[in-house]
């Protein structure tokens, strides 16, 4: 079976944004009523299992299929507005801290489903698309309503991407494409049935798609039957009415000021999968508390360059368009000391004969530090091998197209997240004991 080990998954384009207001969600247990037998607290709810290994069934039998490598995965659940039986699981959709919103491949939601699922529309009563940009490709489709739910959290109504769907959607705008990067809207492509992008943002596009031509890794369009050409303005809110994608853990009712990812350490070798959880919520319940992680106050919408960055201090280098984002497969930074693999088709990636331990410090705009070690391990030494979680994967930015996006960039991908708990706070959301957005372990 082919593996791929080829793109970064999903980092969203720096946005030239400003902040969106919102609190912290606050949880709580219930109160005594003064009976001698107390009330038992309600069980928690707020996570959802998170899963590493190959990918979606259809993607590892396709003829051309693939086996994923370094993805996480979690199962969400949509259904037709308002209704409690034409629903759906969508398993194998790609959690990434690098983007915002929800896009599913519409080839993957059951016709009847899909059907039921209403589009928004704009001004002119059309409905509308939306392309949405990536460091390696984008995703076009509608964008339609439904209600969502993962683990034991859900918003009613919530506007999420159709990716590659049919009809005024199936020609995909020119100033779309023209960003460069390839078109994703396949299983092929996009090596999941959807991403669910839990970044520091609230909203996908906040403030540069409320003014005409101001738009950043997203653009909506309307979309009438002749095809979608027109760029159009859509409000950024995080509670209905929705009119841009949000965070989904922004809409969330409770629980809205960030996640952890929480994942198992990974032996050297690697594995065949992993299985781990994801937290909504950072300190409005108890099993979601900060505690003494350390916190990294990122880049915030205000910045040129977007939110979210922070800086890596990294072979005497200042690395201030850094990041964490598990939807990254891989580490992607810029190493002369590396050798390169020269086996065809996997110069991209770095091929050590042993492993070799990286020092590293991350430093949030806050001034807060903390040291990393990083091991790169010869990277074509795992791709003939049938495991799934592969750490200490590294490439070059070049060979990604990430330094067009960001030349003083570390991507600190999914590997990193192996091993720790890893907090992403929502921007102007109170979490814990300092305000997002941040990263913090």
């Amino acid at each position: 079976m082919i593996k791929r080990l080829c793109a970064i998954g999903a980092m969203g384009l720096a946005l030239v944004l400003t902040a969106c207001g919102g609190g912290g969600g606050g949880g709580g247990s219930t109160a005594s009523t003064g009976s001698t037998t107390p009330t038992p607290a309600p069980a928690l709810t707020n996570f959802a299992t998170l899963t590493v290994d190959g990918g979606p069934t259809a993607l590892t039998t396709d003829p051309n299929g693939y086996l994923d490598d370094n993805i996480a995965f979690v199962s969400v659940t949509i259904c037709a507005p308002g209704s409690t039986t034409n629903c759906q699981t969508i398993d194998h959709v790609q959690v990434d801290t690098g983007s915002t919103g929800l896009r599913i491949l519409a080839s993957v939601i059951t016709p009847s489903l899909l059907s039921a699922l209403p589009t928004e529309t704009d001004a002119s009563s059309n409905p509308v698309g939306e392309c949405f940009g990536y460091v390696d490709g984008y995703t076009f489709g509608s964008v339609r309503q439904a209600d969502f739910q993962v683990g034991g959290e859900s918003v009613a109504n919530m506007p999420f991407q159709a990716i590659g769907d049919t009809g005024a959607f199936s020609t995909v705008p020119s100033t779309c494409s023209s960003g460069g990067g390839t078109n994703v809207s396949t299983l092929l492509g996009l090596g999941a049935n959807g991403i669910i992008g839990l970044g520091v943002m609230a909203t996908d596009c906040d403030t540069a798609c409320t003014v005409t031509g101001g738009y950043g890794a997203a653009i909506y369009y309307d979309c009438p039957s002749s095809g979608c050409s027109s760029i159009v303005t859509r409000a950024a809110a995080t509670t209905a009415p929705f009119q841009q994608l949000p965070n989904p853990v922004a809409a969330m009712s409770v629980d809205n000021n960030g996640t952890i990812i929480s994942l198992p350490a990974s032996p050297t070798a690697g594995e065949a999968t992993m299985t781990g959880t994801i937290y909504f919520g950072i300190g409005t319940e108890t099993n979601n508390g900060l505690g003494s992680a350390t916190v990294l106050t990122t880049t915030s919408s205000l910045s040129p360059n977007g939110a979210g960055l922070i800086t890596v201090d990294f072979n005497n280098a200042t690395l201030n368009e850094s990041f964490l984002d598990s939807g990254s497969n891989l580490y992607v930074f810029a190493d002369s000391a590396l050798p390169d693999c020269t086996q065809t088709n996997y110069t991209d990636y770095y091929c050590p004969t042993s492993p070799v331990t990286l020092a590293t410090t991350l430093v949030g705009t806050n001034g807060a530090s903390v040291a990393a070690s990083i091991v790169i391990n010869n990277a074509y030494s795992f791709f003939d091998s049938n495991n799934t979680v592969v750490p200490g994967i590294g490439g070059s930015p070049a060979s990604f197209n990430q330094m067009a996006v960001y030349p003083q960039s570390f991507d600190l991908g999914l590997p990193f997240f192996y091993g720790r708990n890893v907090y992403t706070a929502i921007e102007n959301k109170t979490a814990g004991s300092a305000v997002g957005p941040y990263f913090a372990y």
